[in-house]
């Protein structure tokens, strides 16, 4: 079925890999990826397609509710771990402890935590990674250049300021499906 993605990414949708290229399955087993800019359902699909391309496996998590009968058998085989979003509960410890129970875990989140046209990121995967100690590796959802640029892993300092500095510079130019949400 890789043959089939690449065939999907590259030829028929035109799109391209840059960046760390050489990010692989063996190098880093753990890390939170966030994908910039997250404007559109389409970003899901090319971020899946990119996966296969990669050959690298990454993760996701998602309210409890889309794990049921027919999705949910789809979600975890694509990666998906169901989340109890339900308040009072500490997201990121329960996020981080799905780092201490995979050999192999490499979740991904779009930093804005929506779809839509946000002024600040969230700040959650940011301790996620903190606290599970692990990197952060930076992806682009560019429709513009139809690319995803990849970054070497980042460890998070105890500047946040900075490292949010850093990160957000590495998104510099990149449009994302709905502009206007960019």
């Amino acid at each position: 079925m890789r043959w089939l993605a690449k065939f999907v990414y590259f030829k028929l949708l035109g799109w391209k890999v840059v960046g760390n290229t050489n990010f692989s399955k063996d190098t880093i087993k753990k890390a939170v990826i966030i994908a910039f800019p997250h404007t559109s359902w389409h970003d899901f699909y090319i971020g899946v397609l990119l996966r296969k391309v990669t050959g690298v496996k990454t993760n996701f998590v998602g309210k409890k509710e889309l794990f049921i009968w027919p999705f949910g058998y789809y979600f975890r085989a694509i990666g998906g771990r169901s989340l109890d979003r339900t308040s009072g509960q500490n997201k990121v410890e329960a996020i981080s402890k799905l780092f201490n129970e995979s050999d192999e875990f490499r979740l991904t989140l779009a930093p804005e935590g929506t779809r839509k046209k946000v002024e600040e990121w969230k700040t959650g995967f940011y301790y996620i990674a903190k606290t599970a100690n692990v990197p952060i590796i930076m992806f682009t959802l560019d429709f513009k250049n139809k690319q995803n640029k990849i970054s070497e892993p980042f460890y998070p300092t105890d500047d946040m300021e900075a490292d949010f500095k850093f990160m957000k510079s590495f998104y510099e130019g990149v449009e994302g499906k709905v502009k206007e949400y960019g």
